[in-house]
């Protein structure tokens, strides 16, 4: 049992007093004129410190369907060990980061609030809390440094008072706009574009209220006014309302919009004697606090119309009015997120069109690859964090693929089921159809990802599951648990009334229901048929009689020891598994020798794993002759000798060995497909496809 003292030592490894001291820096205003002239960048603005926020922790670049895809590791969560990474939204993240890059450089989409839009639990508050969560991460980086500060100021007894600069203001802001230019441009000499220093606006009027009483007392010396100043640098906190700020509509009669800017201290009005002296106001609405850094708006068109107005300001001018006070400047990203009918509702107000006007859209749709929305849930439901109970295989690949069915539309292509069309998007090959067929199907469907079943449904249902009565007796869910609970629950699931779309919803997992059938029949062929001496020998005779066929030649029979002709069934029977016509089965066998060949010219040995075609042949032959050997079907009965059991013990073992099943849940797996060849459904993967 670990001892008091050793988990202290936990805590004090894990805390560095240097870097303490670090992020707590504190100087006078000459020493971050030094600081500043070393590296201006500490001054840069909230639009360049998201974007360079987001570029500091690396990218990817990668070609789909031949676009050119940017996956941004920031969005990966490197912060907590992926627990709100995002998956397959790389379009919509590269929508948003151009924008925070285009407002870097200043090229307008800094005066304009970004609206992430699209259906509920498409991941718009998990990007809005990344960014907040970077921020505060990033600002304790050196490179994400940044300041502000704090007048200190004698009080009628003489005792020096600190106050600190309610909204946190960058201390360049102290240089008087006529001489802001020149400075700007020595500090900005050696920086390059998008990168320049920008200082937009007077101070906060608390501040312009000391700056111009202390100017007033030392007969306009500005040196002599900065003596008062003691900068400190700034970490970004939501929890301490330090530059990020949280905004959530509420009952329309209770909306007040000193909320978002700010109220008069009544208990300060007696000691100022006016409620326009800013010390009598406290600059704490969620515009005032979020500045340098980011204000996030949940649900943000579901606010009352006064609130829309204050946002007008904040986004185009930058500028926000305090009650009872002149305009203020503020520097922020406005971020909001709202759902398909707020934003349909926007549209048709044409009271609106101002706040429309000032809005860039970026649309957040739900995953359309199946890989993708399996990364989803597997960050919840995997074996580190379920314990106890076994997922069987399959279990959230086929809870995914109906996801991901229910958000596309059907292939108007002949021929291409809607199956078909999900394996297309997510990469998988399909004869008579390209990447430009692929991006054919992408550019009649404009709105797939924008409706369908929601993640959250799905992750509720996966829970249930492992929750179950049967989960908790048997120590193990399986993708059927998963499905009836998937379909249960449309009979009372919140946000879809549509009967036909339940109906629709329904026939997809059917579909899916089928895939799964052809994935199990497939995983029990290849347990079947994984005994690679058996494999090999086949592969032998195989190649025997290729070899003789091509150089037309005669086989030596090894029991009679007569020379035959090449055995044509056994080849056929081979070739016809992977659909070689009898057309072409000379170009194949010749294809065959011709590869041994040129492994042979290379030193290397042919063996049956080096060729996968012929690979899969193999198998499937193999699993034809097997099948009736063990006598698979006696299961559903339960008539099985001890000879047959030994066999089917044997391809239970492959199945936990070599596809992660275990003990319960290859035994249902076996019996599951034992039933299938029972009712006489021989009917493999590659026969379907």
């Amino acid at each position: 049992m670990a001892s008091a003292e050793e988990i202290l030592s936990v805590v004090e490894q894990s805390i560095s007093a240097d870097r303490f001291r670090e992020q707590h820096w504190e100087g006078s205003f000459t020493d971050y004129i030094e600081l500043a002239s070393k590296n201006p960048r500490i001054a840069r603005n909230a639009f360049q410190r998201i974007y360079d926020m987001i570029i500091f922790f690396g990218e990817e670049r990668y070609k789909w369907m031949r676009d050119e895809l940017v996956r941004y590791k920031f969005f990966a969560d490197p912060f907590e060990n992926g627990a709100d990474a995002i998956f397959g939204l790389d379009r919509a993240l590269m929508n948003l980061v151009d924008c925070f890059k285009s407002a870097a450089h200043q090229y307008g989409t800094e005066r304009r609030i970004l609206l992430l839009h699209g259906p509920v639990g498409s991941s718009k508050s998990t990007i809005a809390r990344l960014l907040k969560k970077g921020l505060e991460y990033y600002s304790t980086l050196d490179e994400g440094a940044l300041y502000s500060f704090v007048w200190k100021v004698p009080d009628e007894s003489g005792k020096v008072v600190t106050h600190a600069c309610p909204m946190h203001e960058e201390p360049l802001k102290l240089v008087p706009i006529d001489a802001r230019k020149k400075v700007l441009a020595k500090l900005n000499a050696d920086l390059e574009e998008g990168s320049q220093i920008r200082i937009d606006g007077a101070l906060d009027p608390f501040c312009r209220k000391m700056f111009d009483d202390l100017l007033i007392q030392y007969d306009g010396d500005w040196r002599q006014v900065m003596n008062h100043i003691h900068v400190r640098r700034v970490i970004l906190s939501e929890k301490d309302r330090i530059g990020i700020g949280t905004f959530q509509p509420k009952d329309e009669k209770n909306q007040d919009s000193t909320e978002l800017t700010g109220d008069i201290n009544y208990r300060k009005i007696a000691e100022y004697g006016s409620d326009s002296d800013p010390r009598a106001f406290n600059f704490d609405g969620e515009l005032n606090i979020a500045n340098r850094g980011l204000i996030e708006f949940i649900e943000v068109l579901k606010l009352d119309v006064a609130f829309l107005y204050d946002l007008l300001g904040a986004s185009q001018e930058h500028v926000i009015k305090p009650k009872k006070f002149a305009q203020t400047h503020i520097d922020e990203v406005i971020l909001g997120h709202t759902n398909e009918p707020e934003y349909k509702k926007l549209q048709s107000n044409e009271l609106m069109e101002a706040f429309r006007d000032r809005t860039i859209r970026i649309d957040v749709p739900y995953n359309c690859r199946l890989d993708d929305e399996i990364a989803i849930y597997e960050k919840d439901f995997n074996k580190e964090r379920i314990r106890g109970i076994h997922i069987a295989p399959h279990t959230i690949e086929t809870a995914a693929m109906w996801a991901v069915l229910t958000r596309l539309e059907e292939p108007k292509k002949a021929g291409l089921t809607i199956v078909q069309k999900l394996k297309l998007y997510n990469g998988k090959s399909i004869p008579n159809f390209t990447e430009d067929s692929i991006r054919e199907l992408r550019a009649e469907a404009p709105r797939e990802g924008m409706q369908g079943i929601s993640p959250r449904y799905i992750q509720d249902k996966l829970s249930n599951s492992l929750v179950s009565d049967q989960a908790i007796q048997e120590r193990c869910i399986n993708p059927f648990m998963v499905m009836n609970e998937l379909e249960s629950g449309l009979s009372h699931h919140s946000l879809i009334t549509d009967e036909e779309q339940k109906a629709r919803y329904r026939e997809l997992l059917g579909s899916v229901r089928e895939e799964y059938e052809d994935i199990l029949k497939s995983e029990v062929q290849r347990a079947i048929s994984a005994d690679e001496d058996a494999i090999a020998r086949l592969c032998s005779n195989y190649i025997e009689n290729v070899r003789a066929y091509t150089q037309h030649e005669k086989v030596r029979n090894k029991y009679t020891g007569k020379d035959e002709e090449p055995d044509e069934r056994l080849m056929r029977s081979i070739e016809e598994k992977i659909d070689i016509p009898e057309s072409r089965k000379d170009d194949f066998r010749q294809e065959i020798m011709n590869y041994i060949g040129a492994l042979s010219l290379d030193g290397k040995k042919f063996e049956f794993h080096t060729n996968a075609r012929l690979h899969k042949a193999l198998e499937l032959k193999l699993f034809e002759d097997q099948r009736d050997t063990i006598k698979l079907k006696n299961v559903v009965s339960g008539v099985v000798d001890d000879e047959t059991q030994a066999k089917i013990d044997v391809v239970k073992q492959r199945l936990i060995k070599y596809f992660g099943y275990n003990e319960t849940s290859a035994t249902d797996v076996l019996n599951y497909v034992a039933s299938i060849f029972a009712r006489g459904d021989t009917k493999t993967e590659e026969q379907r496809g």
